[in-house]
């Protein structure tokens, strides 16, 4: 087991991030794996698998880097950098942090993730701008056209948690947040059920960091001195798959006829209200402003298909038997899925 001791100064400091780049990593992460864990990682892998794999067919070297990066236990260090947490990352400056990797320090990472001696074929200085580059691609091909949904799925979830954390504290938000992580008390936060050292996180900053694809991983700042893992770290990182389920348009889409019926910005909040959803929530889901979203939840109130109740200082949405009945039959024989919370 695994656990990272997080003092209360660390824990006060600790806040939600969003991350370019750790979404373009999952993306790799989910490329390399080659299977998908739910229907929206099915269609993305559909669209984007035959090009990766053409891509690396056509380049042994990067293709055998990211075998040897993405491990069976570990992945390379230099691959997954802390996210900057600077509040307005963009993906090229966080690219920046693997391209400007010196090569002895990827070398090393990869013989840990390895662990073991390096192929012949990565013995070579150029490593770091092949994986940029590959991150690059991914980006550019398989996530940045969809980056504005992912981004309303990223933002959501950040939301759904804080209300969590502000309701039930630290403990009940960690231990839902990605499998084997758990809050184990006296300062004790368990990672992994696998067997590595232990990490003591005082006056460091720890992130959280969603993404929309089903990865997971940690990651922490190493100093310059020995590009291994180390107490002097200063930031910490839990990259963990968000609640809300990457899907494409057709798929997330109301159904014409519950459309037809109710308008299309109504017939897409009540689907989305198969869980209770703030008016924040349903703001960051939709992209509607949110005058819009409150009258269009009042007129759904006024007809009985949606109610509201308050949870500590949020109100709640959520579908009445009445409009649970109604969406339920819209989807009947269809295999359309919804945003999931």
């Amino acid at each position: 087991m695994s656990w990272w001791r997080v003092d209360t100064g660390t824990l006060a400091r600790t806040r939600f991030v969003i991350s370019p780049l750790a979404e373009a990593l999952a993306g790799l992460k989910t490329l390399h794996r080659g299977s998908a864990a739910h229907v929206g990682e099915h269609q993305w892998l559909a669209a984007h698998l035959s090009s990766y794999r053409n891509r690396l067919a056509g380049d042994p070297v990067t293709a055998t880097l990211v075998r040897a990066a993405l491990g069976r236990r570990w992945n390379a260090t230099f691959l997954t950098p802390t996210p900057l947490g600077d509040g307005g990352c963009t993906f090229v400056g966080e690219l920046e942090q693997v391209r400007s990797t010196p090569p002895a320090a990827v070398r090393a990472d990869l013989e840990e993730s390895l662990n073991g001696p390096l192929p012949s074929l990565l013995r070579r200085d150029d490593l770091a701008q092949r994986a940029a580059d590959l991150l690059e691609w991914v980006w550019t091909e398989a996530v940045e056209p969809s980056w504005p949904r992912r981004l309303r799925i990223i933002e959501a979830d950040i939301v759904a948690r804080t209300a969590r954390l502000g309701l039930h504290g630290w403990a009940t938000a960690l231990n839902e947040m990605r499998p084997e992580m758990r809050w184990l008390g006296d300062d004790r936060l368990q990672i992994t059920v696998c067997d590595s050292p232990s990490l003591e996180l005082s006056r460091g900053q720890l992130m959280f960091v969603p993404v929309t694809l089903n990865q997971s991983w940690v990651c922490w700042d190493v100093p310059p001195v020995d590009h291994r893992r180390s107490r002097s770290a200063r930031r910490y990182a839990v990259v963990y798959p968000c609640s809300g389920i990457l899907a494409d348009d057709d798929l997330r889409a109301a159904p014409q006829a519950l459309a037809a019926l109710l308008g299309p910005a109504r017939a897409e909040l009540l689907t989305l209200l198969d869980t209770p959803k703030t008016t924040t929530q349903l703001v960051a889901l939709t992209g509607l402003p949110l005058g819009s979203v409150g009258r269009h939840l009042r007129i759904l109130r006024e007809a009985h298909l949606a109610q509201r109740r308050r949870a500590g200082r949020s109100v709640l949405y959520f579908r009445t038997p009445t409009g649970q009945t109604l969406v339920a039959a819209q989807f009947s024989g269809s295999d359309g899925l919804t945003d999931r919370w």
